[in-house]
């Protein structure tokens, strides 16, 4: 699997799913979840409610409305909205993403950082987590995963731990 890290908008990524750190009710109206709705449309988040309760450590596949990419992954880091979490959450969600992912046979799929924004979580600690958790992925799908986030901070967190997994 290729990793790479990539300063965008995980909106107007062109792949074939975005992993949306999602709660288990579905309800998309904050953070990445929140502007994958508005750029999307609420066909996304409609598709979504109608698969909950998604358990924190299980994902869920619905379309992708008016975005680029084809499908958006729905992981929960938390059980309600705005709940912050630990990062056995985040883990959990990057696993569970992934399983999907390869379940459906992506080849490329975007990240954010999972738990960092209404979740609270530190990035340094869920970036170890989301890296840790791609490493352990031996299925041969998704081929190539972009780890993305337009805060500076988050991004440097994910860069530091990938080198130091690979090295």
């Amino acid at each position: 699997m290729q990793i790479h890290i990539a300063k965008a908008d995980i909106t107007e990524m062109a792949v074939d799913a975005i992993v949306n750190p999602a709660n288990s009710l579905g309800i998309m109206g904050g953070g990445v979840a929140g502007a994958l709705s508005r750029k999307g449309g609420p066909s996304i988040q409609k598709e979504a409610m109608s698969l909950a309760p998604i358990a924190v450590g299980a994902a869920v596949v619905t379309t992708a409305g008016r975005l680029w990419a084809k499908y958006v992954i729905h992981a929960p880091t938390m059980e309600e909205p705005g709940t912050k979490v630990g990062v056995e959450n985040a883990r959990r969600a990057a696993r569970a993403a992934l399983i999907a992912a390869a379940l459906r046979g992506f080849d490329v799929i975007a990240i954010p950082g999972l738990g960092t924004g209404l979740g609270g979580l530190d990035p340094a600690e869920a970036a170890r987590a989301m890296v840790d958790e791609l490493r352990a992925h031996r299925q041969p799908k998704p081929t190539t995963v972009y780890l993305v986030d337009t805060n500076d901070e988050i991004l440097a967190w994910l860069e530091g731990a990938l080198r130091s997994a690979t090295s």
